[in-house]
C-alpha cells in the first residue's frame, strides 16, 4: 500500500490561492471582476444589511489608515460608491482585509450564479478529495477569502461542485492566517488536537504558524506561485502523495 503525506493526520487543512486553485485565477480573474463591478454592485445593493456591515469594517479600516498616516485615495461623502477607490486601493495591494474579503464574494456570486465565472481547480485536487473522504479524513478550508466566496469557488468550479467533500470554512474572521492561536482555534472548532491535522499552503509563514501550534504542514508548489522556497518544509507539487 502506497504511503502517503495523511496518514498520520485525521483532518486535512487546506489554502486555496496556489494550493487548490491558480494564483492567475485569483488574480488574474476574481480581483479584476471584483474591481469593475464594485461600483454598481453598491449602488444597487448598499441598503442591504450586511453590505453596510462590510461599509463599516472598510470605514474602520480607512480610518486606521489614515490614523497611521498611510497614503489611502479619499473616502468622501456618504453615499456607498465614495468607497470605490479605496476599494480598488485594497485590491490592488492584495491587503486580507475581512471588510474587502466579505464585499468581494458578494459580487464574486452573482458572477458565479449568471455563469460568468468558473474558478479553476488544479486537475489533482478533485481525486484528491474524493480519495481523502474514502479514506474517512475530514476537508476544512483555511482562505483568506470569506467563508462565502469559498463556499462559492468550489460549489462553481470547472470540474463540479466540491463542496459536498468540505466539512468546513475558514476565514480571515477566526484571525490571521500568519498567527499560531489562529490555527489552535481552528483546531479546537473541528475539535481535533493540532498533531492530527495536515496544513497544506503555499507561504511558509503560513505553515510555521501552523507548525507553531502543533499542526503537520506541506509546502505547496504550484505553476506560478509567487515562490518556490519551502524553507524546511516538505514540498508537494500535486496533491497525489496526500
Amino acid at each position: 500500500m502506497t504511503a502517503h503525506y495523511s496518514d498520520t493526520a485525521d483532518v486535512i487543512l487546506v489554502d486555496i490561492e496556489g494550493t487548490t486553485t491558480p494564483v492567475d485565477y485569483v488574480f488574474g480573474v476574481l480581483f479584476p471582476f471584483a474591481r469593475d463591478y464594485v461600483a454598481d454592485f453598491l449602488t444597487t445593493h448598499q441598503q442591504e444589511v450586511e453590505v453596510q456591515t462590510d461599509l463599516q469594517w472598510l470605514r474602520q479600516e480607512y480610518e486606521t489608515d489614515l490614523v497611521q498616516g498611510l497614503s489611502v485615495p479619499d473616502w468622501q461623502g456618504t453615499e456607498a460608491t465614495a468607497v470605490v477607490a479605496y476599494i480598488h486601493h485594497l485590491i490592488a495591494i492584495d491587503r486580507k482585509s475581512t471588510g474587502l474579503k466579505s464585499l468581494q464574494g458578494k459580487i464574486w456570486e452573482q458572477g458565479y450564479r449568471d455563469g460568468t465565472l468558473r474558478s479553476q481547480i488544479f486537475a489533482d485536487v478533485k481525486p484528491a478529495f474524493e480519495r481523502w473522504t474514502k479514506a474517512l479524513k475530514r476537508l476544512f478550508i483555511f482562505s483568506s477569502g470569506s467563508v462565502q466566496a469559498q463556499k462559492l469557488l468550489f460549489r462553481y468550479s470547472e470540474v463540479g461542485d466540491l463542496t459536498g467533500f468540505i466539512s468546513g470554512y475558514f476565514d480571515t474572521q477566526t484571525g490571521s492566517k500568519r498567527e499560531a492561536q489562529s490555527y489552535h482555534k481552528i483546531a479546537d472548532a473541528i475539535g481535533v488536537v493540532p498533531e492530527k491535522i495536515l496544513f497544506i499552503s503555499d507561504v511558509t509563514a503560513e505553515l510555521k504558524a501552523a507548525q507553531v501550534a502543533g499542526m503537520q504542514t506541506l509546502f505547496s508548489i504550484r505553476p506560478g506561485n509567487h515562490s518556490s522556497e519551502s524553507e524546511e518544509f516538505v514540498a508537494i507539487q500535486n496533491f497525489d502523495s496526500v
